[in-house]
């Protein structure tokens, strides 16, 4: 069977091609692609950067996606065609030191869907059952695209440890920190505040439910800070910005004994001077986070029970053959997700 996809050529080339899906295996399942996000890790794949496992044009790419199924292998039991799906891209090998420690996000041979095997950029594409979510009939195609970017976040929140009555600042307003602010307040936390540059995302923010918004442009994000906790400072710092700026800031405003969660895909070759004298003098503790082990079904009940809001955050829409664009626009301040419909 072949399909048509928007095929990553390397090099920041993209080109729309018929392309030959692979055989269904007994295992397998075939998904029209309804709708899929572009993440961060797509710009930076396109960009010519290192993606979360290793990345060999021509590929399609594209692992925030759902579909429809269409056809399943001879031994699936768990779906048929008609039924929704999202897919949980990243495929662990089960066997290197990581996943027999239970820690597979750092798997050793990781493969992932829109990565290293054909993904959501396609009209079609053919998946393992395993790496397939069923959604309920009444959920949104569109809200179940957010599944994997929101199952990362979860994997990050759990990370980050939020208190009940913590005070929480999240650094940078696009998808992720929008997921983020809505994740913290379901934590527990007493106060969420967002610092983001751009006021539309500020906006969103507060209708989502952040206490407050700094625009570090404008005022000086840690006295910022210090004024709306009391002069205490933030309990847990989630970065979501992906650069220095993001960084210092994040370090700036932590309060003492805070953690703070450096989450976003930073450039391969970024660094950052770390301020020593702060990590001892207020026991800072550092932390990162990778993927989304185990928690991609928490990101599809969250999305059913309605306490994650998406439709907000879905700003653009584009055509497969307009993939080039719809990159560009996600890199761009005027929007927070981007979608591309097959």
């Amino acid at each position: 069977m072949t399909t048509k996809g928007a095929c990553f050529l390397g090099e920041r080339r993209i080109e729309v091609r018929e392309l030959e899906l692979p055989e269904l295996s007994d295992d397998d399942i075939l998904i029209k692609n309804i709708a899929c996000g572009v993440c961060g890790t797509d710009v930076h794949i396109f960009h010519g950067d290192k993606g979360p496992a290793e990345v060999t044009p021509p590929i399609v790419l594209g692992h925030e996606y759902a579909g429809i199924v269409e056809r399943v292998g001879a031994g699936v039991t768990g779906f048929k065609a008609g039924d929704k799906v999202t897919i949980d891209p990243n495929i662990y090998c089960g066997s290197c030191r990581f996943c027999r420690a239970g820690k597979k996000q750092l798997c050793e041979s990781m493969a992932a869907i829109g990565v290293t095997r054909g993904g959501g950029f396609a009209e079609h594409s053919v998946v393992p059952a395993s790496q397939a979510i069923k959604l309920a009939p009444e959920l949104d195609i569109e809200a179940a695209v957010m599944a994997e970017p929101l199952a990362c976040c979860i994997h990050g929140i759990d990370r980050a440890g939020i208190r009940t009555g913590d005070a929480v600042l999240v650094v940078g307003g696009g998808a992720i920190g929008l997921l983020m602010v809505q994740l913290a307040k379901l934590s527990g936390a007493a106060t969420v505040i967002l610092s983001e540059p751009v006021k539309a995302r500020r906006d969103v923010a507060l209708a989502l439910g952040a206490d407050a918004c700094i625009d570090p442009v404008k005022l000086a994000p840690h006295l910022e800070m210090q004024r709306l906790t009391g002069g205490e400072g933030a309990d847990v710092v989630i970065e979501c910005a992906g650069n220095t700026t993001a960084t210092r800031q994040s370090f700036d405003c932590a309060a003492k004994g805070a953690t703070v969660l450096l989450f976003s895909v930073p450039a391969a070759d970024a660094t950052f001077a770390l301020p020593l004298f702060d990590v001892f003098s207020k026991e800072l503790t550092i932390k990162g986070s990778f993927v989304n082990p185990d928690t991609h079904s928490r990101a599809v009940a969250m999305l059913s029970s309605g306490k994650i809001k998406t439709a907000p955050l879905i700003t653009h829409r584009f055509g497969l053959d307009r993939l080039e664009e719809a990159i560009g626009m996600q890199m761009s301040a005027e929007s927070i997700k981007v979608l591309v419909k097959p």
